[in-house]
């Protein structure tokens, strides 16, 4: 039970991050193009699937392993494009650690999920 729990509150981030990419279409392509993202509707798009996709398999728990590990290499390059704390102005240095460093726990949680002989 408590795995689902964990599984299920991972999933959330995905999902919801998936539902305001759509819901903000234009605000998130304009982000792609600032941080230099090539063919950023197509990204944007693109991030949009595996994130509802992949959070909703993790949620039901289909091919967890698989998901898991696809959402670990997503995460590790989303954070790397979009995170670059080290290289913001002071005044958004903190923010972007923060959320760099969320994002590296949430692949330790994706990591356990991906260990996991059951769903």
């Amino acid at each position: 039970m408590t795995a689902l729990a964990g599984r299920l509150l991972i999933a959330a981030l995905f999902v919801s991050s998936g539902i305001w990419k759509i819901t903000h279409f234009a605000i998130t392509t304009a982000y792609f193009v600032r941080i230099g993202m090539p063919i950023a509707e197509a990204m944007a798009v693109l991030a949009i699937i595996i994130e509802l996709g992949g959070g909703i398999a993790l949620a039901i728990g289909w091919r967890l392993r698989w998901v898991a590990w696809g959402l670990t290499v997503f995460t590790l390059v989303a954070t790397g494009l979009g995170h670059r704390f080290w290289e913001v102005d002071p005044a958004q240095f903190f923010n972007q650690l923060n959320h760099f460093l969320k994002n590296i726990a949430v692949v330790g949680g994706l990591l356990i999920l991906a260990a996991r002989d059951k769903a």
